[in-house]
């Protein structure tokens, strides 16, 4: 119950006294937290201005690294530019001449009726120039009332110059044949082909930076490259994230195998050449031991000694252990044959990349005639014949193709008009390249419709060597063949690559 006893009551005097002092201590009170209020908000407001002053240089800071990073990648895109032409730039300045230096100024102001009559005219005067015909035939194609396909094509011009014109031989004689048939008929509809050419010498980041533009281009539906297989391998990740078919004419090395659904190739395998190489060289030419010289910075190179070495234990043979590594700079051509013989090898194989070539040369002179001579894919070159002469005369190497085993075909026949030879392995793989993409694109209008048509067991065209048809790892199914280096007067070197019945 509540307290109904009467209050004690203060005097008036006291009353007043104590409501004043509860006042003036209500004032302190609320002094004090006004106080602490302004305090913290004064630590707030600091804070946020040091948050904000932060933030701001954070800003300040990311802008400029965005403004660096931005530079920086125009300034590289525009390198990449000048290694790229539909017919705008001269790749290749060993064949300028003044008519092809005319018909790229007017291809790239768009005046293609006038580009095409240059271009003409310096093919006249230099037929053999493979650069000139594919810009020819994208200034046909450039023409207003023409629907087009575009396809790429790398090489190393400044890897190795007579590598990439013969690819783009093969290139450009498959282009050059289908335009004139009309081009590639998709839904009702006849569509001349364009090649955009690419310059990546041989070089892994240039061949990535390279595929991360014909990934950035739409109208690019597949490519053709790229040579080495050093570039291959590291392009490869890039065209597979970016859902675009690249076909590689020329690497052979194992790794390119597992690159991806859309890496494909219609050159045959290290494997198949190195096995193709062992077997005549432990059954054929009863050479038991072999020295082996290979390029520890070549992953093909790598990949074909170890194939060679596993095809020759297994048929009873051995590969002798001593040192030779072309990238080594303890490398010493002079020492190598010696070395060999001391330790009992009957036979020395060379098995360097493109850009090693001079070196493995060096080490056929030194050699003497002493020890029984082979090479890698890779030595098939003029440059072999024209600097090894006498020095390699006899050595075997496994390839591709030789135009003897399509003797009077079409291919050989079209080449010889063309370029007034019949063209080595890298034109007729390049060629098979070409026409596998401008086969699947017929019935293919999107990159992904591309490799499912590529991809698809059921896919197979006629090519130079052969049917071409891929495996489930992008692998062409065809076998090696065998070539000698032996006098003749077809290079005009004075030594020809003659084919010799592996059997």
């Amino acid at each position: 119950m509540a307290d109904l006893r009467p209050q004690k009551q203060l005097p008036p005097s006291e009353r007043e006294k104590s409501m004043s002092n509860q006042q003036n201590h209500l004032t302190s009170r609320k002094i004090i937290v006004f106080g602490i209020l302004i305090a913290i908000l004064l630590t707030i407001w600091s804070i946020n201005r040091q948050k904000e002053s932060s933030n701001l240089a954070s800003s300040k800071s990311k802008t400029l690294m965005e403004r660096w990073l931005t530079r920086n990648q125009n300034q590289e895109n525009s390198e990449i530019e000048q290694r790229l032409s539909l017919g705008e730039n001269i790749l290749i300045s060993a064949d300028n001449n003044p008519d092809k230096q005319f018909a790229v100024e007017k291809f790239a102001a768009g005046d293609f009726f006038k580009a095409q009559v240059q271009f003409a005219n310096s093919l006249k005067a230099y037929p053999n120039d493979p650069e000139a015909l594919i810009y020819l035939n994208n200034s046909l194609a450039a023409i207003d009332y023409f629907e087009t396909i575009k396809i790429g094509v790398s090489i190393p011009v400044g890897g190795s110059l007579d590598v990439a014109k013969e690819i783009l031989r093969g290139v450009s004689q498959a282009q050059n044949e289908i335009n004139k048939q009309g081009g590639i008929e998709q839904d009702g509809v006849n569509k001349l082909v364009q090649v955009q050419i690419a310059n990546d010498d041989n070089e892994p980041e240039v061949a990535q930076q390279i595929a991360a533009n014909f990934v950035a281009n739409p109208e690019i539906l597949g490519v053709v490259g790229h040579n080495s297989s050093d570039a291959s391998i590291a392009a490869a990740p890039i065209y597979q994230q970016g859902n675009l078919v690249m076909i590689s004419p020329t690497s052979v090395a194992r790794e390119l195998s597992q690159a991806g659904s859309y890496i494909f190739r219609t050159t045959p395998s290290s494997r198949v050449l190195a096995e193709t190489l062992a077997q005549y060289t432990v059954d054929n030419i009863r050479r038991q031991k072999i020295a082996v010289c290979a390029d520890s910075s070549s992953p093909a190179s790598i990949s074909f000694k170890d194939e060679f070495s596993l095809a020759v234990f297994e048929l009873g043979g051995e590969v002798s252990n001593i040192e030779c590594d072309f990238s080594s700079k303890k490398f010493n051509p002079d020492e190598i044959p010696a070395k060999a013989i001391a330790n009992g090898s009957e036979a020395l194989l060379l098995i360097p990349s493109v850009d090693k070539i001079n070196q493995a040369l060096e080490v056929s002179r030194a050699n003497q005639n002493r020890l029984t001579m082979l090479g890698n894919h890779s030595m098939y070159t003029y440059e072999t014949l024209n600097i090894g002469q006498s020095d390699v005369n006899g050595m075997v190497l496994p390839t591709a193709w030789h135009p003897n085993s399509t003797a009077h075909s079409a291919f050989n026949k079209n080449a010889i008009e063309l370029w007034g030879m019949e063209g080595s392995w890298r034109t007729a793989t390049a060629y098979d390249a070409t026409k596998a993409l401008i086969t699947g694109l017929s019935s293919s209008t999107t990159r992904q419709q591309l490799q499912q048509t590529l991809a698809n067991p059921g896919f197979a065209v006629s090519g130079v060597l052969g049917k071409i048809t891929f495996q489930p790892s992008g692998d062409r199914l065809i076998k090696g063949t065998l070539v000698k280096i032996q006098p003749g007067n077809s290079s005009g070197t004075g030594y020809d690559f003659k084919p010799i019945d592996s059997d």
